[in-house]
């Protein structure tokens, strides 16, 4: 089996497990997450990207208003020609949009913003901190886009446990997280290669 096939067969594992958790365990387990925010050691003013949460996935909106509170600048990834996200800015009444895949975003007029910070959802992570995404690869274009820019934001995967698998097979393209946020803490990973 190639890296891709066994990316996939990854993924969907990671993501019937994550599915079978029940909602009202997902909702508390999210909770429990935004209460771990100063862990996440944001100081105010910092730009931090998050996501708009889509089916089984854990729901940080509670922690991104939770990092709002402590000053922090929120901006969210708005899809644009089907296949580059960028990142606009978030602030409590703004124009939500759809972007397709289940999920929202602020509309064109919010500025456009570069995250210092990046909450990344995934569908898998092991423990060395490389991710397998949902398989489009807007994230990984997105950091790779930053990057070329000089710019190299922490990320943060967000995830329940059940989403750890023994071992991704991390391509050239693939970037490892910083840290990963689930329901029993902060990991903190090795440096990125």
């Amino acid at each position: 089996m190639n890296s891709r096939e066994l990316k996939k067969q990854l993924r969907l594992e990671a993501l019937a497990r994550r599915d079978a958790l029940s909602p009202q365990w997902r909702i508390e387990r999210s909770f429990d997450m935004a209460a771990l925010a100063d862990s996440l050691d944001i100081t105010p003013g910092t730009i931090v990207s998050g996501f708009w949460p889509i089916r089984s996935e854990v729901d940080i909106r509670p922690l991104m208003y939770a990092l709002m509170d402590r000053g922090a600048r929120l901006c969210l990834p708005a899809i644009i020609n089907k296949t580059t996200i960028v990142f606009r800015e978030l602030w409590r009444g703004a124009e939500m949009i759809d972007m397709g895949f289940g999920t929202y975003g602020p509309h064109e007029s919010a500025e456009e913003l570069d995250p210092a910070v990046m909450l990344v959802p995934l569908a898998a992570f092991d423990h060395l901190g490389d991710r397998i995404g949902y398989g489009a690869g807007f994230y990984d274009r997105a950091i790779s886009k930053l990057h070329a820019r000089n710019l190299h934001p922490r990320l943060i995967g967000i995830a329940f446990d059940c989403q750890l698998v023994p071992d991704v097979p991390a391509e050239d393209h693939d970037v490892r997280l910083h840290h990963l946020l689930s329901e029993s803490g902060l990991r903190r990973f090795p440096l990125s290669l």
